[in-house]
């Protein structure tokens, strides 16, 4: 792959050349701010799924940004740290190159598109409120034009956690020296890894307990 004929600003340009901006990073500082991104990525799924489960039917929106503030950032250091271990020994599988420090660093960068997201929680708190966090959403229903415009913002959403995936599997496969499709594969192979246990592990108990 023939090199950029200069630097890189990998917040930018990850979006649209993430694999030149990966090799960029690697051959640079591998370790750079990876810690940070896998935090701010953490910080920014809780919130996505703070929302999907209506945890403010729960909690107090205050107390549900305290728990995403809390947590988000501790499971994304630990899928971080997962995802180095799993990622590199099944990327290897399919003659994959990285060790644990270069997936760790394609799975950080990686989160950059999810991490601008978060400024989208600035207009849709101001527009929506608690509602975001909430099963039951009169104020939204009453009003089609904030019905609309909370449409609009799902789409976005939905539109950056496609090309976030897409930049995954781009970052994932320069690290491994291998296609996006072979990252894909790797990936179902560390998701099987991970789960079937878990999966196994949950029947046993249920089988248990009956």
């Amino acid at each position: 792959m023939t090199k950029p004929d200069s630097y890189l600003n990998p917040w930018l340009s990850i979006w649209t050349r993430p694999r030149y901006t990966m090799r960029q990073v690697l051959e640079t500082d591998p370790a750079r701010l990876v810690l940070v991104l896998a935090m701010l990525g953490g910080l920014s799924q809780a919130l996505d799924n703070a929302s999907l489960f209506s945890l403010g039917d729960k909690l107090s929106t205050a107390a549900v940004f305290a728990v995403c503030a809390m947590f988000g950032p501790i499971s994304g250091l630990i899928t971080l740290y997962l995802s180095g271990l799993v990622l590199s020994w099944t990327g290897t599988w399919l003659g994959g190159q990285a060790g644990q420090a270069e997936v760790r660093s394609a799975v950080a960068w990686s989160n950059i598109p999810i991490i601008w997201a978060l400024l989208l929680w600035v207009p849709e708190y101001l527009l929506f409120g608690r509602e975001l966090f909430t099963s039951e959403t009169p104020i939204l229903d009453e009003s089609l034009s904030l019905s609309f415009t909370v449409i609009g913002f799902y789409l976005v959403e939905i539109v950056m956690a496609f090309w976030a995936l897409i930049v995954y599997l781009k970052c994932l496969g320069e690290a491994h020296r291998f296609s996006a499709w072979k990252a894909l594969a790797t990936t179902s192979i560390a998701a099987l890894i991970v789960i079937l246990p878990i999966a196994l592990v949950v029947m046993i108990f249920d089988g248990i307990m009956r």
